[in-house]
């Protein structure tokens, strides 16, 4: 069973959907035991950082996510999932949960159109289990106007470039969270949940 994350935040069912069509057992659910008896946790969504941690940190869902990180559980974030893990985000300078040191910052006035949204690649820096069997050519689906930054570089997964370098997937033990919506990424994202159901939060 994969528990996502239930914060009141859009973008869940289109998780759910994704994982159900790949014939997996997932559930929507604010349920702490539920979520801690889950066999892996999906963190998914989109919005605003500081809005997303007033509402998890009310229904002490940053206290269960802690557990689920403590407990060895696969833990995946997506898009909005990013940004909650690592220590800030510059988006009103919102304190998330510091799983993973970093900060989610502004993309830089550069000409480019922001937000960063369609398809783009992404570039290994590590072979993790999450990317097992996308190749150099695949491509996302992004939407987002804050990157995350992590502190230590051993932390990034996967890069991509859009007016700068930035990283795309980042993990960290049973950890892992893509910046992208593998959700909404076809075929390509679908191997990205696939792999996610199969890993055992080892590296």
């Amino acid at each position: 069973m994969i528990s996502i994350i239930d914060y009141q935040a859009g973008n869940l069912t289109s998780v759910e959907r994704a994982l159900k069509y790949l014939g997996l057992s997932a559930a929507i659910t604010a349920n702490p035991k539920e979520i801690l008896s889950a066999d892996r946790v999906i963190f998914p969504g989109v919005g605003a950082a500081g809005k997303a941690m007033e509402t998890i940190s009310a229904q002490k869902l940053d206290e269960v996510i802690h557990q689920v990180i403590e407990r060895k559980i696969p833990f995946m974030g997506i898009c909005l999932g990013t940004a909650i893990i690592l220590d800030k985000s510059e988006e009103n300078n919102a304190d998330c949960l510091g799983i993973i040191a970093g900060t989610a910052k502004k993309f830089p006035d550069m000409g480019i159109k922001i937000p960063h949204m369609g398809w783009n690649n992404i570039n290994k820096i590590i072979n993790h289990p999450i990317l097992d069997g996308i190749d150099k050519e695949a491509q996302f689906y992004f939407v987002h106007s804050y990157y995350p930054a992590p502190e230590n570089q051993e932390d990034v997964i996967a890069t991509t470039d859009y007016g700068v370098t930035f990283a795309s997937v980042i993990g960290r033990d049973n950890v892992v969270a893509t910046q992208f919506h593998p959700e909404k990424s076809g075929r390509n994202g679908l191997r990205i949940l696939k792999n996610f159901s199969r890993w055992d939060g080892k590296v």
